[in-house]
């Protein structure tokens, strides 16, 4: 008993540790690609899942992979920061770094616009290499001539990325049965906040849900937007007249920086805004995702709920490798929330240290949450939760082996989580 009462101990300390990422603005700093946040490509740090322990093997795994690098998904991106500049240029009210911008943007964003939403060619690669990674990692599950299910949402951008994890798959091994489907019935599943109205359910969050300090205030006392304006502009306020004013103007450039990285490898537009001011807009940005996923987190109970009886149904079916589903960043965040993740859904007391738990770096595109399941002799069930090539943790659960936890232990945790948040009426 003391040996147990002294790993719950230590596993809880870990986990606490782990969350505790007080160093968040210095990794940003320094990696562009987290400075990105949601609108930066797939980073591919290096693969760190666990190994088996001893006597159990991989049979089966379940995942969900938000689509591919794509353009910006928001057509006014590129048409407000067009007019912006545009008509700044042509009144006289841009500095040197603001005329820089525009027409470097003239030469860029026309193909991008004409294409917005779209999955680009790095989008592709991504899931491709994605699929290899999984493969190699779990050769034993896709041995033979075993089912693949997959399902996607109704965008292009997760269809293709979809064709291109599968295409990896089958050209390690032509032997795999692999059914592709696609349908709005399926998304009621794969976004299920953007399911037909029809067969869309909500979820009651719970009465004690903790008072957040709202987006608008939070943004107001971390942007920095005189800094940014009078970088860009001889006149801060020449952005005032356009619908939002710098509130969205700032946040669609913001975007803007971020996202062209997964079209293009030269840093052209680096140096627009200082890092500091980046810092500021990332920072904005991070609460956004945050308050947005903490409050809509159970509405992405329908995924968690097909996780599990997909799952139970693999578990007697031999033949069943793998349940692939791709979709997107705001169902990923909210059910990395609802798990909670290597403690992302913790909500703090106060809105400044909501980025020391949540980091919305860690839903890039080709973002992936995968359950890799183990069984031994005696048919006991585990499994380890990977999330971007890393074993993640679970802290409401108490690990069976480093990395791994008790599949009943999960699922008697999901389903108290389920019944204390039913579907409304």
């Amino acid at each position: 008993m003391k040996k147990i009462i002294l790993f719950v101990c230590i596993a809880s300390l870990c986990n606490a540790a782990f969350a505790q990422q007080y160093d968040v603005m210095t990794k940003v700093a320094e990696d562009w690609r987290k400075i990105c946040a949601m609108e930066g490509p797939h980073r591919f740090d290096s693969v760190s899942i666990a190994k088996a322990p001893k006597g159990y093997k991989a049979f089966y795994i379940t995942h969900y992979g938000r689509h591919g690098s794509r353009n910006a998904w928001n057509v006014e991106t590129y048409k407000l920061l067009h007019q912006v500049f545009t008509e700044a240029h042509n009144e006289g009210k841009l500095t040197s770094v603001g005329e820089d911008f525009r027409a470097k943007y003239e030469d860029y964003y026309f193909i991008p616009y004409l294409n917005t939403g779209d999955i680009v060619p790095l989008g592709f690669e991504q899931h491709k290499r994605i699929g290899e990674i999984v493969y190699d990692a779990f050769p034993e599950v896709f041995k033979g001539a075993r089912k693949v299910n997959a399902v996607t949402s109704t965008s292009q951008r997760s269809i293709v990325s979809m064709s291109s994890f599968c295409l990896s798959l089958q050209a390690k091994n032509p032997s795999l049965d692999i059914f592709q489907s696609c349908d709005h019935t399926g998304m009621k599943v794969i976004a299920p906040v953007s399911a037909p109205a029809e067969i869309r359910r909500n979820y009651i969050a719970p009465s004690d849900q903790p008072t957040l300090e709202s987006v608008a205030d939070f943004t107001a006392r971390t942007v920095d937007y005189k800094g940014i304006l009078e970088r860009l502009f001889t006149d801060p306020a020449f952005v005032e007249k356009y619908q939002g004013g710098s509130t969205r103007f700032c946040s669609e450039l913001f975007s803007f920086l971020g996202n062209y990285h997964n079209s293009s490898e030269e840093p052209i537009f680096d140096g627009t805004v200082t890092v500091d001011q980046l810092l500021t807009l990332w920072e904005a940005n991070n609460y956004r995702s945050f308050y947005g996923d903490i409050t809509s987190r159970y509405n992405q109970i329908p995924l968690l709920e097909d996780i599990i009886t997909k799952a139970e149904e693999a578990f007697v079916n031999p033949g069943i490798a793998a349940d692939l589903r791709f979709g997107h960043d705001y169902v990923m965040e909210a059910f990395t929330c609802l798990l909670d993740m290597n403690s992302s859904g913790t909500v703090p007391q106060d809105a400044s240290e909501a980025k020391y738990w949540f980091q919305s770096y860690n839903t890039p595109m080709a973002n992936t949450v995968l359950f890799a399941f183990y069984r031994n002799k005696q048919n006991d069930i585990i499994f380890q939760l990977i999330w971007n090539e890393a074993t993640a943790s679970l802290p409401q659960l108490v690990p069976v082996y480093e990395g791994f936890y008790r599949w009943d232990d999960f699922k008697e945790w999901a389903e108290a989580l389920i019944a204390s948040h039913p579907a409304q009426q």
